[in-house]
């Protein structure tokens, strides 16, 4: 069985060394075993479903990865309403989920006022569901305000801890200081917190992924996105090669190892590249699914990338297809809330 305490004492120099190994020879074997056992020790065979409502796809920011930027002219841009949102949480708690994730672009139309008005009415219609929001950075007033409405968690990946490679991916409006001092202010108000990174974006080395992995062993949050990525034709990324689904399925078991409590989402992204990711996810350490309730006709406008899957099903036909896929791999579908394990500690 591999160290893993091994892996939380490396330095960076390692760690780089380590992930060169494992991805240049690919005998991966062991690792995923000890992902998997390290998985089940805490949560079994369950697959935790969250219920992702894509409310916003405008963004003030100009990331040159994502399709959402807010120099992209040929995307179609909408706002869902409160009254959709909520119908949207109507649909997804009739069909079992215990938790809603909101996620949008940074979009200076829903000030506090708006957001925490509608965490509020979800809370208090589903008072047994878990709020998760998924709004990039924000003030510590605004966090803090949403965290009184009565929001659980917050995903805020932070897509490199190196800034160098940040600074490749990003304009100069933009700080990996801000976002990551964004994440510890989501920890210090209570929030079970979400980071992550991108697997073989432009320009990032062994040594930027050891970077992430250092800053993750430091923050230590209870949710971990990790996923390829993936071009987008109207970035200026658009003819960058897609990061290796191999990788990430490495670098996912070791933040298992890492982190073993860790809830960690087999990803969309993944399962865009491969037809079998979220399987090979699953059993590399992932115990997350986050079907998509939003709107039908909205889906296709929130395109981080392309080719992004299931951006045609009704949720229940998604639901149906993924809770056989998820049978047929040895796991079980679980539509609780999925707390971290030892939040309530």
């Amino acid at each position: 069985m591999i160290d893993y305490y091994a892996l939380l004492n490396m330095n960076k120099a390692e760690l780089a060394a380590f992930i060169k190994l494992m991805d240049k020879s690919g005998e991966t074997t062991e690792l995923f075993a000890d992902a998997r056992a390290c998985r089940d020790k805490y949560y079994g065979k369950s697959v935790y479903t969250r219920g992702l409502i894509e409310f916003t796809n405008h963004c003030r920011n100009n990331c040159y990865y994502c399709g959402l930027r807010r120099d992209n002219k040929k995307i179609e841009r909408y706002r869902l309403t409160k009254e959709q949102i909520i119908d949207c949480c109507d649909k997804g708690y009739a069909l079992g989920f215990r938790t809603f994730v909101l996620q949008g672009g940074e979009d200076p139309y829903y000030i506090d006022r708006i957001l925490a008005d509608i965490v509020q009415t979800i809370k208090e219609r589903y008072p047994d569901s878990a709020v998760t929001l998924s709004l990039g950075e924000r003030s510590p007033a605004s966090y803090k305000l949403l965290k009184e409405a009565g929001a659980d968690r917050y995903l805020l990946r932070h897509e490199t801890a190196s800034e160098e490679h940040y600074q490749m991916l990003h304009p100069n409006d933009m700080n990996l200081t801000n976002r990551k001092n964004c994440l510890y202010e989501l920890k210090k108000l209570g929030y079970q917190v979400g980071a992550g990174f991108m697997v073989g974006s432009p320009y990032q080395t062994y040594e930027d992924i050891a970077e992430d992995l250092i800053f993750l062993r430091e923050l230590l949050p209870e949710m971990v996105g990790i996923g390829p990525f993936i071009p987008q034709k109207d970035t200026p990324f658009a003819h960058e090669k897609a990061g290796s689904i191999d990788l990430t399925l490495i670098l996912l078991a070791m933040v298992r190892l890492l982190l073993p409590s860790a809830l960690i989402p087999a990803t969309t992204a993944i399962g865009t590249l491969d037809s079998l990711g979220r399987e090979k996810a699953l059993a590399a350490g992932a115990n997350v699914v986050m079907p998509n309730l939003s709107p039908i006709a909205v889906r296709e406008k929130y395109l981080l990338y392309d080719n992004k899957i299931c951006t045609g099903e009704e949720a229940s036909e998604c639901c149906a297809c993924l809770e056989k896929r998820i049978k047929s791999a040895g796991f079980e579908m679980d539509y609780a809330r999925g707390d971290h394990k030892n939040w309530r500690n």
